[in-house]
Order: structure tokens, then sequence, then C-alpha cells
């Protein structure tokens, strides 16, 4: 069964310490999720994955639902067994990737029919119902509700609307689980009106989750209004149960969001990057690829413990990423997750130790400098 402990308050902020636990173990948060769309973290083992600290991976409903389907993935014993990842994996409902759709869509009150791009344009129909069926049968530990995704900019009628299907599949969702080992979070809408934001969060919490998620941000809104979006929301939640950034973000993204009072993240950021010759560091962000780094022989970060830093030369990497070999993939991938793993393990010892403002000042300092 699902349980979330609230640990600790830091006192000069809304950050929290806190650990859930699930029938695959225990979390501990504020945890960064590494994106594994399709039951894979792009370029790394589940070994992998276990060496660098991740302690909770997400995969996508939508996705797997298509290819290879969740009536197979049950025949394995679920997404764990299937993937060989025996711990936490979250579930998002696919709302996100099919609403991304567009011109395959079409939304009515029933759900949303689309047409697949992988296998010759089929139509499926996805409802709320079936959306908690799928993840019941991925055998997922934490499951979402079926949401429609806001697009930004939208007009407040349109966000009203959205909000308004969003509440009432977030019901049918409710009334449909079954497996009450899973946990299902409900997910807050409503745009960039802080308004819609608090009624949508505040009546998720009428009809009961386990867990809440803003979703909807990082979507082309400014930096500032996704963190009104998350102010608005914030002073509805309980305060006993994980608060969840679907999507989010840059590693200040991170720490802001902490600041703000969530929980939980995941974004395909790091990995992505990773792919594209792009390390994130402690000073900033180092393109691989670039000439300076020809003759280097200094790690990516002189100050990262990763298995990357520990045995390669930025010169290396870049004549890895040049010659396209999939090494490089890997290499970044394991640099970039251990760092936004890191950071987020930095993060709680300094809400446990009572110092999470000092720490985001002089996080935020040194990537300002890195900018300029």
């Amino acid at each position: 069964m699902f349980k979330f402990s609230l640990i600790k308050n830091d006192a000069a902020s809304s950050a929290r310490l806190g650990k859930f636990t699930t029938p695959h173990g225990e979390v501990n948060t504020p945890v960064f999720m590494p994106v594994g769309t399709q039951a894979t973290v792009k370029t790394l083992s589940p070994e992998d994955l276990e060496s660098i600290g991740a302690e909770i991976i997400l995969s996508n409903t939508y996705h797997l639902f298509l290819r290879p389907g969740h009536e197979l993935i049950k025949e394995f014993g679920g997404v764990q067994k299937f993937m060989g990842w025996n711990r936490p994996v979250l579930t998002d409902s696919g709302g996100f990737q099919v609403f991304s759709l567009k011109e395959l869509r079409k939304i009515t009150e029933e759900g949303v029919t689309f047409q697949s791009p992988i296998d010759g344009g089929a139509k499926h129909l996805i409802t709320p119902e079936y959306a908690v069926e799928i993840q019941e049968a991925l055998g997922a530990d934490i499951i979402m509700a079926f949401d429609e995704c806001t697009p930004y900019p939208a007009t407040r009628d349109y966000a009203q609307e959205s909000l308004d299907r969003t509440l009432r599949w977030a019901k049918r969702c409710r009334a449909a689980k079954k497996d009450r080992g899973q946990a299902l979070f409900g997910i807050i809408q409503g745009g960039m009106y802080p308004d819609l934001r608090k009624h949508s969060a505040e009546a998720l919490v009428d009809v009961g989750f386990d867990g809440y998620a803003l979703g909807g941000l990082s979507v082309g809104e400014t930096k500032p209004m996704m963190y009104e979006m998350i102010e608005a929301s914030m002073p509805a939640l309980p305060r006993d149960q994980p608060r969840y950034l679907m999507g989010v973000g840059t590693p200040e993204d991170l720490v802001e969001g902490v600041d703000r009072g969530i929980d939980m993240f995941d974004c395909v950021m790091p990995t992505r990057n990773a792919r594209n010759g792009t390390f994130f560091t402690s000073f900033g962000r180092v393109a691989i690829r670039n000439a300076q780094y020809e003759r280097d022989k200094a790690p990516i970060d002189p100050g990262c413990n990763c298995y990357t830093c520990r045995n390669f030369s930025r010169a290396y990497l870049r004549h890895l990423f040049n010659a396209g070999e999939v090494l490089a993939l890997r290499l970044g991938t394991i640099h970039n997750l251990f760092f936004y793993l890191d950071l987020m393990r930095n993060v709680r010892a300094s809400i446990g130790e009572g110092r999470f403002k000092a720490f985001k000042k002089e996080f935020l300092m040194k990537r300002e400098k890195s900018d300029a």
C-alpha cells in the first residue's frame, strides 16, 4: 500500500522533507524521477540507474499502450518485471501525449479518440476509465488520473472548460480504480489563471486522491508565471500528501519548486540534453562538442563523483560525440542523471539540516555567474 510520511518542514520556506512507501520500496522526497518513456531510460540499464541512486522512474501509459500493449506487459507481471527494474514506477496517464497529437485527436466528454502514429493510423479511444485500466495492467506503484493538458496560451473560457472536463474525468478515474495497492494522483489544471488553479486544487481534494500533481506547466509560459501557478495551487493541498510538478525542468526549476513545497519532479531534460552533447554541471552547462574541449584533460565537472567524471576527460567525451559513438550517449546520460539525483540528495540534506535557503542562494549564485 502507498503511504506518505512528512518528516520535516523547512522553517524559512515551504520546502519539505518526506518519504513515501510503495509495494516496490521507499522513495525519499523531494525526488527527481528519470523518464523511462517506453519502459527504459534511454541508453541506461536498470543496473546503471541503481548505481547512480535512482529510487523511482516514470514510464508513459500512451506509449506502452501502443507498443507493446498493456495486456502483454501484464502477462509478464507488470512493468517492473518486464523491464527488470525492482523499484517503484510512476506512469503518467498519457493525457499530455494524446493532446499533443492535435490534428490526430478529437476530444469529447467520453474521452479522446486519436489516430496512432505507429500502426498505420489506427483509431483508438482512451476514456478516463480505460486510462486507469491500462495503468492497473501495467502495475505501476503510482498512476495518474486522465486529464486534458490545457495548452499555452489559452483563453480563460477555454481554460475553464478544459479544467471542468478534467475534474469530471478525475471523478470517473477515482470511481474506476480497482487496485488498492496502487496510488492514484489527481492533476491540477487551469491554464495560467491563478484562481482557476486554486479552484482545481480545491475540487480535486474534495474528490480525494493519494497525491496531487500540477499539470499544464513548462509548456511555453515564463518562469514567473509557472512559479505563480505553483503558489496559487499549494494552499489548498493537504500537508500529509505528496505534490508532484509534472514535466519540470531545469536544475533551477527543481530548487525553486522545492522552495514552494513540491515533492516530486520528472523531466526529459537531463537525458535528452545528454544525447545532444550538453552536460549539466555545478557551474552551468557544457556543450562538449565545442572546439575548446579538444585537448581538455579535465572531467566534465571536477566536483562530480559520477562514473563518467571519475574516468573520462572532456577531450575523450568530445571525441566520442564527434565520432558518433554510442558510448557517448550512455556516459552523457549517466552524468546528467547523476547530477540531477545528486542535486536532490543535497537538497534533502539541506532541508534536514535546516539550511535550505542558504543552499538555494549559493546554488543559484553559481548558476548566475556561469550564465554571465
